[in-house]
């Protein structure tokens, strides 16, 4: 079973680790066989499960409906799971919904923000609720960055992403997820912090990699993004075990990041 100390043994070590998206228990199993390390069951479910335009409509509810899904299936995969938008804007809300989500079966809890979280998740912490924050692009406030843009390409913000990810890991956050950051600045994080560091968008030098199941599958519609790659497509030009399968895909995407064949340059931001 991967746990939080696998993780930084793998960070310490140098290894890559994978996560993926899930919301249900039969792609949890084929996740398991195919070895992904990490499960997130993020609020992404708002826009590729239910069909809205973005993550805002998610309920707590909803996101400890998937987790239990998730993790009746699961016995290998550390889960991590959102509190989505709004859910945690006090301290007693996060503290209601953490333990929710987490009797659902998450091992950790994602909150988006910044320095602003430092005295939440110092609080959950200590009450035995590791923490993940994510930084850079954060879905939950599109509406106040004005659309889903690369963050910390200027001097001054990214100043202010380092100043954020010191003060929530001297907080105690457990692991970080940096979305949508330029390759360079992801690669001084990881470099600068002892806690593992995931990515997407943000280079090929963070200890983890995610993507959105979906995405990563070829099922999507509209604009994809650039650091989106269809692992499927590739499974089907590949001869082995899972020829053109799904679990084949999850399998292809794992053994990508460890061998750090993904991301390629071209998924990244400068």
């Amino acid at each position: 079973m991967i746990t939080l100390s696998t993780l930084k043994k793998y960070k310490k070590e140098g290894r890559k680790f994978s996560c993926l998206t899930c919301y249900d228990a039969l792609f949890a199993k084929m996740m398991q066989n195919a070895q992904i390390d990490t499960i997130l069951i993020g609020d992404s479910l708002g826009m590729v499960v239910q069909g809205h335009d973005s993550t805002l409509p998610v309920s707590v509810d909803d996101i400890a409906y998937h987790t239990a899904n998730v993790a009746r299936s699961n016995q290998h995969a550390l889960i991590l799971a959102d509190l989505p938008f709004m859910s945690y804007v006090t301290l007693e809300d996060a503290v209601i919904n953490t333990r929710k989500v987490m009797q659902a079966g998450a091992h950790v809890i994602k909150l988006e923000g910044g320095a602003e979280l430092a005295d939440m998740v110092a609080t959950l912490t200590a009450a035995g609720a590791p923490i993940c924050v994510h930084l850079g692009l954060t879905p939950q406030s599109v509406n106040v960055f004005g659309g889903y843009k690369v963050q910390g390409k200027s001097e001054d913000s990214a100043a202010k992403l380092l100043a954020d990810v010191q003060a929530v890991v001297a907080a105690g956050a457990a692991i970080l997820l940096l979305e949508c950051v330029p390759a360079a600045l992801a690669t001084q994080i990881s470099q600068t912090v002892d806690v593992p560091v995931i990515g997407i968008g943000a280079g090929p030098d963070t200890d983890g990699q995610v993507l959105v199941m979906h995405d990563m599958l070829g099922v999507t519609h509209g604009r994809t993004a650039r650091f989106v790659h269809d692992f499927l497509t590739d499974e089907r030009n590949q001869t082995g075990a899972y020829t053109g399968s799904v679990e084949g895909a999850f399998a292809l995407f794992h053994q990508s990041v460890i061998e750090g064949s993904y991301p390629r340059p071209e998924h990244q931001f400068l």
